[in-house]
C-alpha cells in the first residue's frame, strides 16, 4: 500500500499502480485516452496531466503524466490546479485540431470516451481555422467501419489488435503528427477478436458496421443484461434494441470471464433473432393459427399418444429443459446433444464437478506461465480462452520486469523486455490452429495419438499414472518437454474439451492437472463443451440421443416433442429420417428454422435468448440468467414467440409455473445439482426504493419514440412480471446505477462517462471484478480426489490404400455455429464448405480440385483443401456447416475424385 496526498486529501491506494488508476480507483476523474486497464500504459496522448509536487511545502510543482507516473507512497499531486487544468485543455484542442467535429453524423456519438473527455476537460470551442489533415478510408470486412479522420493517435488500436489479440494486418504506417491506423492494403480484418477495436477505439475510428446500418443512438436503445449463446464459455453481453430489432451486442464486463473483450462471432452473430422467416406464429402443418389452437392440438396429440418422448437442447435454457422432462417424465427425456458429444459432455461433468481441479475461470487462465492445449482448437470452441491463453504467454513479460524492478503498467518497457520470449505453450491438436504463432511446440495427430501423448506426459509427472505401452521415440521426447514446462511451472493450465471427440483425450487431460495438483495447487484446468447451455441440460440427466431415435424409428414411441434442436445436426440424415418418418405427431417448439420445424405437424415459435429469461450453465459450472431485452408484442401484437418454457408450462399445466422465478424453483428443488440457480440474478420481487431497473437509459428520447416507426401514439408499456426490470426508461436508475447488482446491469452509464470506458465505474478496482460480486453463481468448484484414468488407447493406424479415411470435424471460428451463421455478416467472413486432406493423401484419393465424400451413406461433392497439417489417412470436414453431412466422431469415409 501507498499512501498519496491529491488536492490537499490523504488516500491509501495499490502502490503498484500508476497515478492514474490510482485515482480512478478512488473516484476521481481524470481525463485519458491512450491508457486502457488491460493494455497499460505508453504515454501517448498527454491528457492525463496532473502537477506533482515534491511534498506538502512545494508551491511550485511540475507537470507530469499521471498513467506514467508510480504511485509511490509519499507523492503529492493536484488535478484540479490551474495549470494542469489548462495543460489538458491545450492538449485535447491540439488533438481535435484534424478531428473532422462530425459528432451528429457520427455512429460513436453519445457512445464516445473523446467526447466524454472533451466535456471533462472543459473544451468547448476551437482556434484552428486551416485546411485540415484528411485521409482516404478502407473496406475492413462485414465487420469494421473506417473513418479515420477521426483518429487522435492514441494507438490504442495497434497496440489491442497487435499485442493483446495477435492480429498481424493491422499497423500504423507515416511519422510524426501524419500516421495511419489500417491495413497496408485494403481488406478484411483478419483476426476473430477484431470487434473489440469499436470499443477500444476512444473515437469513431473503428465503428461497429453491422450496428451502422440500424443505426440508434445508445441512449434510444433499450437494454437487457445476457448470455452469448455461441459457445460455453457464457460471457457476459448487453445487447441493444430498437422498434422490435436487436441492433447492436456489446461487451458487458466480468471480471472472472469475458472482462473488457468479446470475440467477434459473439458481437455480429446476433443477426440470427432479426431474421424474417423464423417462426414466429404457431403452424399446424405449415399454416398459421392462433396460440390456443396450436396448444390444443399439441395437447391433443400428447394425450392420444401411446408414448411420448422429448428431446432438449443444449441451447435452451434450463428451465426450458427441467420443463419439457417435467412433462413426458425423466424416463422419456432424451439429451438433446449427438450421442457421442453427449457422453463427452458427462465425461467434462464428471471431471470438473467430482474431480481435485474445478474448471479455471478466463482471468486466472490469464496469469498460467505454461499453458498445454490438448486436443482441440479454441479459438473456434471457446475463442475467449485463446485470447486468454495469448496473454498467459506475454506474462512472461511481467515476470522479467518483476526482476527488472519495472511495473507491468509500463507497456513499452514489457515489450523491450519480453521482445520474443514468452511463457511456453503446448498446443497439441489434429490439425493447425490460431494459436500455433504463440506455441513454443505443435503437435498433429489423431486424437488416439494425441490422448496417448497426454497420458505419457502425465505418467512422467506421476508414475503412479498409467504408462503408454510402445510409445514412439519421437513422441515420448514431445511428452518430457511438455512435463519439464508444467512441472517447473507455478500456475500450469491444461485445457482440453469435447472437440475431438474423443473420451481417451479429455481422459488424459485430466490425469495431467490431476498428476500436477498433488504437487502444485495453483493448477488449472478447463474443457470447452459444444453449446451455451450444455452443462445444465447434462445436469438433467438425459437419455442418450441414439436411444430416442431408435424408439422412434422401431415403432415404440409415436409422439415426439422436440425442443429448440436441429435434429440432423445431431445424427446422420438417414437415422433422423427412418425415425421421423415413423413419427405420428410431431411437436417443435423452436425460434429457429429448420429441417425439424419443416416437417412439424405443430410449431410452438420459441424466444431467442434476447426475447426471453432464463438460466444457462458454463463451462466453469457458473449459473447465469439471461433477460428479455424486449417483448416483440409490443410492436405486433399477433406475434406469438415466448419463452420455450411458458408453451410448455400450459401443456404440463399441472405445475402451475406463472413466472420464472417458479420454474427456476421448482427446479432447483428438484434437481439437487441446480439447487444454485435461485442464486444465479435477484428474483421478481427484487426492487430498489421500491423501484424496478430501467432498461432503458434516463435519457431516451421518450416513450412516444418507441413504436415511432409506427405511431407517435402512446400505448402501455409491457408488464414484466418475471424480472425486477421494467421495459422502459421509468425505473431505478440511481446515480450511474453504481448500486445496482452486476447481474440486474443492462448497461454501463456512469455521471461523464458514456462510453464503455464506464465500466471501470462499476469495479471494485480497475480491471478487477464487480462491485458486489461478478454475475453468476458456481454449482460446483471440484471434489475429492479421484483415481486417474487408465484406458490408454492403441495408437491410431491408417489405412494403407483404397478410398477409406478416418473423418475428423474440424471446428471453425465462423460458420459452423447454428445461430450466428445465419447472421449475414457472419456468412460474409465464412469459408465456404471444403474437405481437407493431408498432402500425402492425394495421390492416394484421386482428388484434383474437389471430392466426392460418403460419411454415413450420405454423398456430397466438396472442393478440396490440401492440408500440410493433418495427419495422414484422415480427412477434415468443417464442423457444422451447411452441406456437410453429420459427422460422427471415429467415423470413416470414402473420398475420391469428383
Amino acid at each position: 500500500m501507498a499512501t498519496i496526498h491529491v488536492d490537499g486529501k490523504q488516500y491509501d491506494v495499490d502502490g503498484a499502480d500508476n497515478l492514474l488508476q490510482a485515482c480512478l480507483n478512488l473516484g476521481l476523474d481524470i481525463p485519458y485516452f491512450c491508457w486502457h486497464p488491460a493494455l497499460g500504459s505508453v504515454g501517448a496522448c498527454r491528457q492525463c496531466a496532473v502537477k506533482s509536487f515534491r511534498d506538502e511545502n512545494d508551491k511550485m510543482g511540475r507537470i507530469v503524466m499521471s498513467c506514467m507516473t508510480p504511485a509511490s507512497n509519499g507523492t503529492y499531486i493536484s488535478i484540479d490546479d490551474e495549470e494542469a487544468k489548462a495543460f489538458r485543455a491545450t492538449i485535447v484542442e491540439f488533438l481535435m485540431t484534424n478531428h473532422p467535429h462530425d459528432c451528429p453524423v457520427c455512429e460513436e456519438g453519445g457512445h464516445c470516451h473523446l467526447q466524454d473527455m472533451t466535456v471533462m476537460t472543459q473544451h468547448h470551442s476551437r482556434s484552428y481555422r486551416f485546411t485540415k489533415r484528411t485521409h482516404l478510408n478502407q473496406d475492413l470486412g462485414p465487420f469494421i467501419g473506417h473513418e479515420m479522420n477521426r483518429c487522435i493517435s492514441c494507438y490504442r488500436c495497434v497496440r489491442y489488435y497487435k499485442d493483446y489479440a495477435g492480429g498481424t494486418d493491422l499497423g500504423v504506417y507515416g511519422s510524426a503528427a501524419n500516421v495511419y491506423f489500417g491495413r497496408a492494403e485494403e481488406g478484411t480484418l483478419e483476426s476473430e477478436f477484431s470487434g473489440n477495436l469499436t470499443e477500444v477505439c476512444p473515437t469513431g475510428v473503428f465503428t461497429d458496421k453491422t450496428h451502422s446500418e440500424r443505426y440508434t443512438r445508445k441512449w434510444d436503445m433499450q437494454y437487457a443484461p445476457s448470455i452469448c449463446a455461441s459457445c460455453s464459455v457464457g460471457c457476459n453481453v448487453s445487447p441493444g434494441e430498437r422498434y422490435g430489432e436487436i441492433r447492436r451486442v456489446e461487451n458487458r464486463y466480468h471480471g472472472e470471464l469475458n472482462g473488457y473483450f468479446l470475440c467477434d462471432r459473439g458481437r455480429f452473430g446476433y443477426g440470427y433473432t432479426n431474421l424474417k422467416d423464423r417462426p414466429r406464429h404457431p403452424l399446424i402443418d405449415g399454416a398459421t393459427v392462433t396460440s390456443d389452437v396450436a396448444l390444443g392440438a399439441a395437447r391433443g396429440m400428447i394425450n392420444g399418444a401411446s408414448k411420448v418422448i422429448a428431446i432438449g437442447s443444449p441451447r435452451a435454457s434450463v428451465e426450458a429443459n427441467y420443463a419439457l422432462r417435467t412433462m413426458v417424465g425423466a424416463a422419456s427425456f432424451y439429451d438433446g446433444h449427438a450421442t457421442q458429444e453427449g457422453e463427452l459432455v458427462k465425461l467434462a461433468l464428471q471431471i470438473v464437478r467430482d474431480g481435485p481441479v474445478p474448471a479455471t475461470t478466463i482471468t486466472a487462465m490469464e496469469d498460467a506461465d505454461a499453458v498445454l492445449v490438448l486436443g482441440e482448437d479454441i479459438t473456434a470452441t471457446a475463442p475467449r480462452m485463446a485470447l486468454a491463453v495469448r496473454q498467459a504467454a506475454r506474462g512472461k513479460g511481467r515476470a522479467l520486469a518483476d526482476e527488472k524492478k519495472v511495473s507491468d503498467w509500463q507497456a513499452i518497457s514489457l515489450a523491450d523486455l519480453l521482445q520474443r520470449d514468452s511463457y511456453p505453450v503446448f498446443v497439441a491438436s489434429v490439425d493447425s490452429t490460431r494459436l500455433d504463432d504463440i506455441a513454443h511446440a505443435t503437435v498433429r495427430a489423431a486424437p488416439e495419438d494425441l490422448a496417448r501423448l497426454g497420458f505419457a506426459v502425465a505418467n512422467l509427472l506421476d508414475a503412479s499414472s498409467p504408462a503408454v505401452a510402445g510409445l514412439d521415440e519421437a513422441t515420448a521426447a514431445q511428452a518430457k518437454a511438455i512435463a519439464d514446462a508444467l512441472a517447473a511451472a507455478k500456475k500450469p493450465l491444461i485445457i482440453s474439451g469435447t472437440g475431438a471427440g474423443s473420451t481417451a483425450v479429455m481422459q488424459a487431460a485430466a490425469n495431467i492437472a490431476w498428476a500436477l495438483k498433488a504437487k502444485n495447487d495453483a493448477t488449472g484446468l478447463a474443457l470447452t463443451l459444444p453449446e451455451a447451455n450444455s452443462y445444465g441440460l447434462a445436469m438433467l440427466e438425459p437419455q442418450p440421443l441414439a436411444d430416442a431415435l431408435e424408439a422412434l424409428a422401431s415403432g415404440a414411441a409415436d409422439t415426439l416433442v422436440v425442443l429448440e434442436n436441429d435434429l440432423y445436426r445431431r445424427a446422420p440424415k438417414a437415422v433422423v429420417d427412418a425415425a421421423l418418418a415413423k413419427v405420428k405427431s410431431l411437436i417443435v417448439i423452436d425460434h429457429t428454422a429448420t429441417d425439424a420445424t419443416a416437417r412439424a405437424q405443430v410449431v410452438l415459435p420459441a424466444a431467442t435468448v434476447f426475447e426471453g429469461d432464463g438460466t444457462v450453465v458454463n463451462y466453469e459450472g457458473r449459473a447465469q440468467r439471461h433477460f428479455q431485452v424486449y417483448d416483440p408484442k409490443y410492436y405486433d401484437a399477433s406475434l406469438a414467440q415466448v419463452e420455450s418454457w411458458r408453451w410448455l408450462a400450459v401443456l404440463e399445466a399441472a405445475s402451475g409455473w406463472k413466472i420464472l422465478d417458479d420454474i427456476t424453483g421448482a427446479c432447483a428443488t428438484a434437481v439437487s445439482g441446480l439447487a444454485g440457480i435461485v442464486d444465479a440474478a435477484p428474483g421478481a420481487a427484487f426492487r430498489i426504493d421500491g423501484l424496478k431497473i430501467a432498461r432503458e437509459p434516463h435519457r431516451y428520447s421518450g416513450r412516444t419514440a418507441m413504436r415511432a416507426n409506427q405511431a407517435v401514439s402512446e400505448i402501455r408499456q409491457p408488464v414484466d412480471p418475471d424480472t425486477p426490470l421494467s421495459f422502459s426508461m421509468e425505473g431505478y436508475n440511481g446515480v450511474g446505477g453504481l448500486d445496482r447488482p452486476a447481474a440486474l446491469m443492462p448497461y454501463a452509464w456512469a455521471p461523464g462517462w458514456n462510453s464503455p470506458q464506464s465500466w471501470n465505474k462499476f469495479q471494485q478496482e480497475i480491471g478487477g471484478h464487480l462491485r458486489g460480486g461478478d454475475p453468476g453463481k458456481l454449482l460446483f468448484a471440484g471434489g475429492a480426489t479421484q483415481a486417474y484414468f487408465t484406458d490408454v488407447p492403441a495408437a491410431f493406424t491408417p489405412s494403407g490404400s483404397g478410398s477409406g479415411f478416418r473423418v475428423l470435424p474440424l471446428h471453425l471460428h465462423f460458420g459452423g455455429d447454428e445461430l450466428s451463421s445465419r447472421a449475414e455478416p457472419i456468412r460474409e467472413r465464412a469459408s465456404t464448405a471444403f474437405v481437407a486432406i493431408a498432402r500425402a493423401d492425394v495421390a492416394r484419393a484421386g482428388v484434383n480440385g474437389h471430392a466426392t465424400v460418403s460419411v454415413d451413406g450420405e454423398l456430397v461433392q466438396l472442393p478440396t483443401f490440401i492440408s500440410d497439417t493433418l495427419p495422414a489417412g484422415t480427412v477434415g470436414l468443417p464442423a457444422g456447416f451447411a452441406g456437410v453431412p453429420f459427422v460422427a466422431y471415429g467415423v470413416d469415409a470414402t473420398v475420391s475424385g469428383g
